[in-house]
C-alpha cells in the first residue's frame, strides 16, 4: 500500500500520491504512513498538531512560514473540495529562492503535499466548502508566525482565475495576508529563514 512519493520542484517539498482501494462500499485509503515518508524527509515527522480549514472557492490562504528553529513541518491534503497547494522557497541563500511550486490537491486523487520546515506555503480554494487537514510538526505559535503577499507581483505565483467548474473567481485574502510584506521587503527586513540554518536543523532531526 505504498504512496507514489515525488520531490517538487522546491527542495524540501513533496507530493504524495496514495493508492486508493474502491468498491460498490465506497474507497479506503491511507492517507498518511510516517514510516513511509521518512525515506524522503531524513526523519519521520513528530506530529503534534492537527488542523483543519473549510473555504468558500476564491479563498486564498497565504503565504505563511515560521521562524526556524523550530518551525512548523506540515503535511497538508484537502479532504472535500479542491485547492491550488503552492510552495515556496523563502530560505536566504538558497539556489531556488524565490522559486515556487503548485500541486492541485483535490477530494477524487486525495494527494498531499509534504512542505519541510523554512518554505512558505499557500494555498486557494477551487471550490465552496474546500476543507484542508494539516498534519503539523510543531504547535501554533502566534510570534513565530509570519506572511509574505501571495499577490507579490516579483514572486509571480500563477493563481487561477477559475474556479474548478470553469467560473471566475477573485482571491479573497484575510486583512493579515493582504497586508504582508512583498518577498523582497521581508527579505531586507531580516524575517526570512537562512538557508545554511535550515539545512542544519535538518541535520539535527535526521540525527534525533
Amino acid at each position: 500500500m505504498s504512496p507514489k512519493v515525488e520531490p517538487l520542484a522546491v527542495p524540501g517539498a513533496w507530493v504524495v500520491t496514495p493508492q486508493q482501494f474502491g468498491d460498490d462500499r465506497g474507497v479506503f485509503l491511507e492517507s498518511f504512513r510516517g514510516d513511509q515518508l521518512a525515506p524522503h524527509v531524513g526523519h519521520r515527522p513528530d506530529i503534534v498538531q492537527t488542523n483543519l480549514s473549510v473555504s468558500a472557492a476564491g479563498v486564498l490562504r497565504g503565504i505563511h512560514f515560521a521562524d526556524v528553529p523550530p518551525s512548523q513541518a506540515k503535511y497538508v491534503t484537502c479532504v472535500a473540495g479542491a485547492v491550488l497547494d503552492v510552495v515556496v522557497d523563502i530560505r536566504v541563500g538558497s539556489p531556488t529562492f524565490g522559486a515556487w511550486d503548485s500541486v492541485l490537491l483535490d477530494d477524487a486523487d486525495r494527494r498531499a503535499v509534504y512542505v519541510a520546515e523554512g518554505l512558505g506555503h499557500g494555498f486557494l480554494s477551487l471550490a465552496d466548502g474546500s476543507a484542508v487537514m494539516y498534519l503539523c510538526t510543531a504547535s501554533y505559535a502566534p510570534g513565530r508566525e509570519h506572511g509574505i503577499d501571495p499577490l507579490d507581483p516579483e514572486l509571480g505565483i500563477e493563481w487561477p482565475a477559475t474556479d474548478r467548474d470553469g467560473r471566475p473567481i477573485t482571491p479573497i485574502l484575510s486583512d493579515k495576508d493582504r497586508d504582508a510584506p512583498s518577498l523582497a521587503t521581508a527579505r531586507a527586513s531580516g524575517l526570512l529563514p537562512d538557508h545554511a540554518a535550515v539545512k542544519e536543523f535538518y541535520a539535527r532531526l535526521a540525527a534525533q
